[in-house]
């Protein structure tokens, strides 16, 4: 389990703990960590044998710790040419050593990440909330991590910070999008199967009975196949965006291609009135 006021993650046995990992082992800890928000670990996974996946949300950084040895990999590594001001902000990171550096992961791969799911070896699916979207990362030859495919709305409506994707066994993606209060499942190339509004900010969903897995379908290594179905064509975007804020009760499943021919049929029945009138 995680413990954010001590930034660890830990295993317990009949009431005691037996075993620990502590963030401040790996990154530049402040002299008081329980005084701050400083890494926010909002996630663990068994992913194997004495094996977790960790997310640390304030980094853009997801970790593999092995018990016994640490961490054995990063998944979104700092690089010289990365810039820190996203994991820096609010007070969350900071160069507490004064080597002129904080471990802070690439924004533009993941930013301020929640429920990442291991969907095989090198292959993970992530809730990549800040950027709204949810993107499938696969580690490449050289052992770096790359998006394989995103996507970034449904429906026609852009994702507002989601915080749960999950790989289902049908090779759907079960999908939380947290601020626009609905919960759906997207296909490989992003069309919307099922969804459901939720009356309340939902966190995250599983579809049970099974809840979610370790491993799963994986999409294409291919980043030429990356999706991302925005959907978007300027002036009718415009206008579904102010139905919805018109009519908010408007549902999820009317989206772009539902307006054009909403727009088309209305155009042809004025067309027909005005050629009625004429004779």
């Amino acid at each position: 389990m995680t413990d954010m006021e001590h930034e660890r993650i830990f295993t317990v046995k009949n009431g005691a703990v037996t075993w620990q990992w502590n963030g401040r082992s790996f990154y530049d800890a402040p002299s008081d960590p329980t005084k701050s928000d400083w890494l926010h670990i909002n996630d663990v996974d068994v992913i194997g044998d004495g094996r977790y996946l960790i997310s640390i949300r304030n980094t853009n950084q997801l970790l593999v710790i092995q018990r016994g040895k640490g961490v054995v990999e990063v998944i979104n590594k700092d690089t010289p040419t990365s810039s820190d001001e996203s994991c820096r902000r609010s007070g969350q990171l900071a160069d507490y050593d004064n080597d002129g550096d904080v471990r802070c992961g690439d924004p533009s791969v993941l930013n301020h990440q929640h429920n990442p799911q291991w969907i095989g070896d090198g292959a993970v699916l992530v809730a990549d909330s800040d950027n709204d979207r949810i993107v499938e990362l696969h580690r490449t030859e050289s052992g770096e991590w790359r998006p394989v495919w995103t996507v970034g709305s449904a429906s026609g409506v852009e994702f507002n910070w989601p915080r749960d994707a999950d790989r289902l066994p049908n090779g759907n993606t079960l999908i939380t999008d947290t601020l626009n209060r609905r919960i759906v499942e997207v296909n490989s190339e992003g069309k919307v199967v099922w969804s459901t509004r939720t009356p309340r900010i939902p966190y995250e969903a599983d579809r049970l009975p099974v809840g979610e897995t370790v491993g799963g379908p994986q999409y294409s290594s291919d980043t030429s196949l990356i999706v991302t179905p925005g959907n978007d064509i300027p002036v009718l975007s415009s206008l579904l965006v102010l139905l919805r804020a018109i009519v908010p009760a408007t549902p999820f499943w009317f989206g772009i291609p539902q307006l054009a021919l909403s727009l088309l049929s209305l155009a042809l029945i004025l067309i027909g009135g005005v050629q009625y009138l004429r004779h």
